[in-house]
């Protein structure tokens, strides 16, 4: 016998509403939770991803070479990947400690050369007459000006060292990832099945197709853009180490911003290649100018070899990303950033392409 008294269609309707929101509660509270316990390995996950997917290929070849051997074509580029990642942070991070410290102990022993003003520093804006003066009182008594801003200097020394200890610490978050993305490698069909049945739950018949396009995204800026970005940046480190150029550590690092913001590296070899004029033979003067337009230049056919059919992706994107991603992130942030902004900008235009025919469905334009 049913004890329950007669529900109008009103009540029922309302104790589904509670019920519902009891659930979605529920998975809120559950899915939130889950999200706070991975939250510290967010960022190390998606750059993970990020390697994964730019390095399945040369993974797949090199597993072809080794007869199928998928273990050691891992161990190998995991080998290879740290040796490319620790050598020139360990270069980057003396370079800034050894500079700071001889900045530091060049002022405060007044042994720190400093060659004299231009005439025309006076004519600058605003800030042209007051920058003379410093400039000149520092070329004539370095110390002076030592004394005179000492904690402003130590200030500045401190966060050059704090900096080369963020890029301790990023180094050693690019090695974890590096380390997971050769698992997700070795797991790369079963990654894929999943996220295959995810993105087809989350987006029906064009789950495979957003697949498709962040495969593309990922390998576009991963390869076409960071990976010349970063062989740009160590051929000029070497080249400026090489011409016994102050900090060539922190000179490249800057080369590295520029050319991942697409921007030519030769604006900052060139001011170098000009200044090197001053303090060398002729001969090796121009090599180094010669070697810096090579640098600078080549992108031109590294793009071709590492891109291939690559995607259109605004220089904007790749800017934005990079630097808003080392805000929020540091190091590893600089470079997961780009990849991330590319992303989310291919899948906007890539859906923007997309309308919808008399049955409801996507098509592209």
């Amino acid at each position: 016998m049913n004890n329950q008294p007669n529900l109008s269609n009103d009540q029922v309707f309302s104790r589904r509403i509670i019920d519902v929101a009891i659930r979605l509660g529920a998975i809120a509270i559950i899915a939130s939770w889950c999200f706070s316990i991975i939250e510290p390995f967010m960022l190390i996950a998606i750059w993970a991803a990020i390697l994964a997917v730019a390095l399945y290929p040369a993974h797949t070849k090199l597993s072809s070479l080794l007869k199928g051997n998928k273990k050691m074509a891992s161990i190998i580029i995991a080998l290879i990947g740290a040796s490319l990642i620790i050598i020139p942070a360990a270069g980057l991070s003396t370079s800034i400690v050894s500079s700071a410290q001889h900045v530091y102990t060049g002022i405060e022993q007044g042994s720190l050369k400093i060659p004299e003003a231009n005439e025309s520093i006076k004519d600058w804006p605003l800030v042209g007459e007051k920058f003379y003066g410093l400039w000149q009182t520092a070329s004539q008594d370095v110390q002076k000006i030592g004394a005179q801003y000492s904690e402003e200097i130590k200030a500045f020394s401190g966060k050059l060292l704090a900096g080369a200890a963020g890029i301790g610490s990023g180094v050693v978050q690019l090695i974890i990832a590096l380390i997971v993305a050769v698992v997700f490698m070795a797991k790369a069909t079963i990654l894929h099945q999943g996220s295959s049945k995810l993105m087809s739950r989350l987006m029906n018949e064009n789950g495979n197709r957003t697949i498709n396009t962040t495969v593309a995204a990922i390998r576009s800026v991963a390869v076409g853009v960071l990976g010349i970005a970063f062989i740009q940046a160590v051929l000029a480190g070497i080249g400026l180490a090489i011409a016994g150029i102050p900090a060539p550590g922190v000179w490249a690092a800057i080369v590295l911003i520029l050319a991942i913001a697409q921007l030519p590296a030769i604006i900052i070899l060139g001011p170098i290649a000009a200044y090197y004029f001053t303090i060398a033979d002729t001969t090796p003067a121009v090599i180094f100018l010669i070697f810096s337009i090579i640098v600078s230049t080549s992108d031109a056919f590294l793009k071709p070899i590492f891109l291939g059919r690559g995607m259109s992706i605004p220089m904007i994107v790749i800017l934005l990303g990079a630097i808003g991603g080392m805000l929020l992130s540091g190091i590893v942030g600089l470079f997961a950033g780009a990849v991330v902004l590319a992303i989310g900008y291919e899948l906007m235009v890539d859906w923007l392409n997309q309308v919808p025919n008399s049955e409801g469905k996507n098509t592209d334009k």
